[in-house]
């Protein structure tokens, strides 16, 4: 595992991603509402306009549940959902960076940056309270993070494909 990855497991475990918070985290009802808080937190940062210092009470919030997200959801033990796939294979990612192919841990590293970049034009414009690079970099941080989960989703698949054809093997 190289120095990335171990980063990467070290900040899941410092965000309590145990087994069972990863099982609840595949939970369609956590991956969407994930989604949910981004325009939630625009909404809060943007509030500083109305509210002034206030507004870190609605910023507080959205950041508590993006804490809890992942303990507060029933567990998924067997995904079928595209979502509890994606998480799964986040998962496998993080524990086994060799089973992603090389295609794909290039496109992932693509998508990481497109999603940084997303998110550094979503920051400038929520300081600036500028529309236009609010959106666009939230719309890059959302389409980035989809198409992440789509790769990771197929990388489960395959991992699921190539376990159940060693079970067939005599």
């Amino acid at each position: 595992m190289g120095a990335r990855m171990r980063r990467l497991a070290v900040i899941a475990k410092a965000f309590g991603m145990t087994d069972e918070a990863w099982r609840r985290h595949a939970n369609p009802w956590s991956v969407y509402t994930r989604f949910a808080a981004i325009p939630a937190m625009i909404l809060a940062v943007w509030s500083r306009v109305w509210l002034g210092w206030w507004a870190l009470i609605p910023i507080a919030l959205v950041i508590f549940w993006l804490a809890i997200n992942p303990h507060v959801f029933a567990p998924i033990d067997t995904p079928r959902s595209w979502a509890a796939k994606g998480i799964h294979g986040e998962k496998l990612w993080l524990e086994r960076p060799d089973l992603v192919p090389a295609g794909d841990r290039v496109a992932l590293r693509w998508l990481a940056v497109s999603g940084v970049a997303g998110a550094g034009l979503l920051g400038w414009g929520l300081v600036m309270l500028e529309i236009w690079p609010t959106l666009f970099g939230a719309s890059l941080v959302v389409m980035a993070q989809l198409w992440r989960i789509d790769r990771l989703a197929r990388v489960y698949e395959e991992e699921q494909r190539a376990l159940s054809v060693k079970r067939e093997w005599p």
